[in-house]
């Protein structure tokens, strides 16, 4: 299989590619040192033609590939499209559209939660992958045939399935409910994460609304300073360091020196000055400018046996209808449903979960409807 390392021969692929309407398209790149993913290797398939682009190649313009990720005409397919989306965001300012992701799908379609590509490839196809170039180093040229051929299994196997999965959903009439996944999957907020929202990250007990300030602060200042200098976060200041400043408040480079987490001598650093400025900033709020602390949902009385309950419902109804349980309701849809019931704003109670599950799960904690064992079986029974 030939690179595409030319503009000129991009735009005839994508050209040819463009007479189908869908495309498969996958990615390889290397994100392990820098805080932006770094575009390696580009896969896309129709059902008569396949492209390999060399995205490190000199002097390509990957124009034609964003033009074809815009083109509403044709429906882009990934598997796991989260991070594929998050470069094509990132390099060409642009969410492509309409999108298909086959895991989703899967879900939708009894596969499990969350299933690999490899597994559904061998299940709907029967096929195996020979894995063994996953972890390589997609930056080092040139690539070998055995690098090239792993790379275009994950856009041709992908074609099968995809088929596979768009009949069985518009077989069993649930075409739509993975379109409802796809507005999320879509949604341009999903990848462009403004730098005073990044404290949601941080994983840092905070106990008094000071502390809180402190870390949104902080992580504002990490998040811009990571993505000035294009390193992982952690490079910058890692989570335990922020939850640190947060309880310890270091006023001053000294300050800062003393706290366990901080490495000997980068107080003195140039960064270390924009971190206790960033420090300096949370702790001058006027204590009515001070972040609220979130509050702790108080679960009601016996919400915890119904959270139980509502779990079994959950098994009980995904396995019925061959749907991933993952995908129908989370572990917090469950509890806040048994907590707060019809008032609880999660998305098990709209659209098509709450058709599925959403009612059945209030009409239970109301008494409507009870769970029965009977014939070594659990079963769902109305209640007068």
């Amino acid at each position: 299989m030939q690179l595409i390392t030319t503009t000129q021969a991009l735009e005839e692929a994508v050209s040819a590619l463009t007479r189908s309407d869908f495309v498969t398209v996958d990615t390889e790149f290397i994100r392990e040192t820098t805080f932006w993913p770094e575009l390696c290797l580009i896969q896309m398939a129709s059902p008569d033609q396949t492209a390999l682009v060399d995205a490190l190649a000199p002097g390509l313009d990957l124009a034609p590939f964003f033009r074809l990720m815009a083109d509403e005409r044709i429906v882009k397919v990934f598997h796991a499209a989260r991070q594929d989306i998050e470069i094509i965001f990132h390099l060409g300012n642009l969410i492509p559209a309409p999108v298909f992701d086959t895991q989703v799908a899967a879900m939708v379609c009894g596969f499990g939660d969350s299933i690999s590509y490899d597994q559904l490839v061998q299940r709907v196809t029967g096929k195996h992958i020979d894995k063994s170039s996953r972890f390589t180093d997609w930056r080092h040229r040139p690539l070998s045939e055995k690098q090239l051929d792993y790379a275009l299994a994950d856009v041709t196997y992908l074609r099968d399935i995809y088929l596979h999965l768009k009949s069985a959903l518009e077989r069993e009439g649930r075409a739509d409910w993975v379109k409802e996944e796809m507005a999320v999957l879509c949604a341009r907020e999903t990848y462009d994460m403004h730098p005073d929202d990044a404290w949601r990250r941080v994983k840092a007990r905070v106990k008094k609304p000071i502390e809180l300030a402190i870390v949104q602060s902080v992580a504002a200042w990490r998040e811009r300073a990571a993505r000035e200098r294009n390193v992982p976060r952690g490079r910058i200041l890692k989570d335990d360091t922020i939850a640190e400043i947060a309880q310890q408040q270091p006023r001053t480079s000294e300050a800062l020196g003393r706290l366990r987490s901080i490495p000997k001598g980068w107080e003195r650093s140039s960064q270390a000055a924009g971190l206790i400025e960033a420090i300096q900033a949370a702790i001058a709020l006027p204590k009515e400018e001070l972040p609220r602390l979130p509050k702790q949902p108080q679960s009601a009385e016996g919400s915890a046996a119904a959270a139980d309950l509502l779990k079994v419902l959950l098994k009980l109804v995904t396995e019925e209808h061959g749907v991933a349980a993952k995908v129908v309701a989370s572990s917090d849809d469950i509890e806040k449903i048994a907590s707060e019931g019809e008032k609880a704003n999660v998305p098990a109670l709209h659209g098509w979960r709450r058709e599925l599950f959403g009612q059945k799960a209030l009409d239970l904690i109301d008494g409507k409807i009870a769970l029965r064992f009977e014939n070594r079986r659990i079963r769902v029974v109305p209640l007068d």
